[in-house]
């Protein structure tokens, strides 16, 4: 499997369609549950059923991850280079470039990518703010950061 080391919508990030290398990579338990990004929300439906009281919601938020029933953490990328990647390989679970809860920091990205041969999509790696995430059930939201 492929990891890719990414500019998302949040923050630079790694991306691939294996959890438990994006786990192993970052020194987690293999567990541990990752972010799956998508580009569209019929990707989304795939995944995971959206409670009805939320799916208007869901459809036009941007930056902002969801917890879902079924436990299952998923956001749609509308915009970037992030967005276009996503739409030619359909979905990623995503996971951002830094030390297990530790902050961004460029030099350590660029190690793991030459460590682990990952192929890097974009050159402006940088952070900005995280995600908002709310946790759903079938008729109330809370706001988890």
């Amino acid at each position: 499997m492929k990891i890719y080391l990414c500019q998302t919508d949040t923050t630079a990030g790694f991306l691939s369609k294996d959890k438990a290398l994006l786990n192993k990579l970052k020194n987690r338990p293999s567990n541990t549950p990752c972010l799956i990004t998508v580009a569209h929300f019929s990707t989304l439906l795939s995944f995971t059923r959206v409670p009805k009281h939320f799916k208007n919601l869901v459809r036009k938020a941007q930056k902002t991850t969801f917890i879902y029933p079924n436990q299952k953490a998923l956001r749609i990328v509308k915009n970037g280079k992030h967005a276009k990647f996503l739409q030619k390989h359909g979905w990623f679970y995503s996971s951002s470039a830094n030390k297990h809860k530790k902050p961004f920091k460029l030099s350590y990205a660029l190690f793991l990518a030459k460590k682990y041969k990952i192929k890097i999509i974009d050159k402006n790696l940088h952070e900005e703010s995280a995600s908002k995430i709310f946790k759903l059930s079938r008729s109330k939201m809370r706001k988890m950061r």
